[in-house]
């Protein structure tokens, strides 16, 4: 308990008052990209209109008739684009700078929320969707690279984990307000609330800095020290000659290069054709793939409806308590993941995630509600843990600086790709495998266990930090 209240205090000390302005600031995309993947869970059954017949309100239906097909194709619409933000997000981030980039997401997240907001039909819903989509992938590419870019290196690790605390804190949010507004009336200020969130950031952005960084590789080394002073703490950074955001043994190397302008970023091709890159890109995309192939979205998706077949009654507030437990266990890995390491953290998620899926699937095919509702707790536990926070993490561990754009946007492109196939299929998947009887319901967990396992292996297969290869 006291080395935490150190590191906390430390953590906090290292950097300025506005440099946690910025981090604030950046990590409102990834509030954002929790809050939109379980907005529509709690309000599911309103807003499809089976929860009451429509009828107006100010002028707009109070919901909007759709099958289990077409609520999916809704739901997963947010993960194409994502896709095609996470695709653009390099571009974007190396032609106009970090700050543009998550300018651009919260425009997209702010109109996307909005037209759901006000939508009366399936089509305009899908819309605003896909919209918000967008900008939750440019802002989940951009985000952990900002904020990699502003931490000195020896806390790197724990404010790298305040990405996902930002993605748990929104689903939780966005869950509360779902249990007390899934009503006709109240169900469309749970996405007004979004687009309100992000017009704040919008406004908020013009007292924010660009990334020393980014400055500095764009032939402003200037500026780049100017940004750093403002970030960091008296005397530890700004009197330095050494470049605070690289680890020690990356420093030599950065002394090779010029002082003004770092080599460009490589294209996608570039990450396959190189050697030095293809390794960084195997162990991203298999972490990225890992994170949604064990089914942590489904259960936020669908969480409701998992649990109204086995407790009518208490499906909401299952689905409450399992935000809950992904945000309290969001902080234990803040203080863990720069004593313990990333891969330890990493292969304890694995295997409790391993185990709780299977045991999910056992307790619904069996009837046993207890085992089936602890076991998703646990599970949820597991990921917080590690298959969490540490993907985003590692983007800007495993390669050089030049590459953690194009990294960060082919991984992400791919973790929503996984996103969209586990959103859209998961249902029909589940109502496949069990044929309608509700004993074969957890079949599908199985299915989530065995990728889960053979992408795991391969990332630990290939896992080798790049502060690790160079001191070697």
């Amino acid at each position: 308990m006291v080395t935490s209240a150190v590191s906390i205090v430390t953590t906090m000390l290292t950097f300025t008052p506005y440099g946690w302005l910025v981090c604030i600031w950046v990590l409102v995309v990834s509030f954002q990209y929790g809050y939109h993947i379980s907005a529509l869970n709690q309000i599911q059954a309103t807003l499809t209109c089976r929860a009451a017949p429509p009828f107006l309100s100010h002028g707009l239906p109070t919901c909007i008739p759709m099958s289990d097909a077409e609520f999916s194709l809704v739901t997963s619409m947010f993960t194409v684009g994502g896709l095609l933000g996470s695709l653009s997000a390099s571009m974007v981030m190396e032609r106009h700078g970090r700050k543009a980039a998550l300018q651009i997401s919260g425009l997209s997240v702010a109109a996307g929320s909005g037209l759901m907001a006000i939508a009366p039909s399936t089509s305009l819903l899908l819309l605003g969707r896909f919209l918000t989509g967008c900008g939750a992938g440019i802002g989940l590419c951009t985000g952990p690279v900002f904020l990699a870019e502003i931490a000195p290196s020896n806390i790197r690790g724990s404010v790298g984990v305040l990405t996902q605390l930002a993605i748990v804190l929104g689903i939780m949010i966005t869950q509360m307000l779902g249990l007390r507004m899934a009503t006709p009336t109240l169900w469309r200020f749970v996405l007004l609330f979004s687009s309100a969130a992000s017009v704040v950031q919008l406004c908020l952005s013009r007292f924010i800095v660009e990334t020393p960084v980014w400055l500095k590789q764009h032939g402003k080394p200037e500026d780049s020290r100017l940004v750093q002073s403002s970030l960091f703490q008296e005397p530890d950074f700004s009197n330095s000659v050494e470049d605070p955001l690289l680890d020690e043994t990356l420093q030599g190397s950065q002394h090779q290069l010029d002082d003004h302008r770092e080599p460009t970023s490589p294209s996608s091709l570039d990450l396959l054709m190189s050697f030095e890159l293809r390794r960084p890109l195997v162990v991203v995309s298999s972490a990225m793939i890992s994170q949604q192939v064990s089914g942590i979205n489904a259960i936020l998706y669908y969480s409701n409806d998992i649990f109204s077949r086995v407790l009518p009654d208490a499906g909401p507030y299952v689905s409450l308590g399992i935000t809950l437990v992904n945000t309290l266990m969001t902080f234990p890995p803040i203080f863990l993941i720069d004593r313990i390491g990333r891969r330890p953290l990493l292969l304890a998620s694995v295997i409790g995630a391993l185990s709780s899926l299977v045991l999910t699937g056992y307790g619904l095919n069996t009837g046993m509600t207890i085992v089936s509702s602890i076991a998703i707790l646990t599970f949820v536990m597991s990921f917080a843990v590690g298959l969490g926070p540490v993907p985003f993490i590692i983007i800007s561990e495993v390669a050089p600086s030049r590459a953690a754009s194009t990294l960060s946007s082919v991984g992400l492109s791919l973790n929503w790709i996984a996103n969209f196939i586990v959103g859209l299929a998961f249902l029909p998947l589940r109502n496949k495998l069990s044929g309608g009887d509700s004993s074969k319901e957890g079949r599908v967990f199985y299915i989530f266990a065995g990728v889960l396992f053979l992408f795991s292996s391969i990332f630990f297969r290939s896992y080798r930090p790049r502060t690790q290869r160079l001191s070697e």
